[in-house]
């Protein structure tokens, strides 16, 4: 991952790294459903849907230690998910 920013291959990569990583972790996968506002059976085909991946990183992003977390698990800088964020949702600060 190299250059100022990250194609959305290399987003992608990041954010379903962090879901597979949130998804191991009981408490923090119930918060990101509550988050999301989906049920544990949909995540799969949620995950297909523009939005899902860029929901999953800022979901990370509202909390540090979660973040940070990751971030050491993955072996990429912080600054790496708000990228990754923004590459997602196609170069918009705010989605919806």
């Amino acid at each position: 991952m190299q250059g100022k920013s990250l194609s959305v291959e290399e987003a992608q990569e990041i954010a379903t790294q962090a879901l597979v990583q949130l998804s191991g972790d009981t408490e923090q996968i119930g918060r990101f459903l509550a988050f999301s506002g989906i049920g544990p059976d949909m995540i799969r085909e949620a995950a297909s849907e523009p939005g899902f991946l860029a929901g999953v990183l800022e979901f990370y992003m509202m909390d540090e230690s979660l973040l940070l977390a990751f971030c050491e698990n993955a072996g990429i800088r912080p600054t790496m998910m708000a990228a990754a964020r923004y590459a997602l949702a196609g170069g918009m600060d705010d989605y919806a």
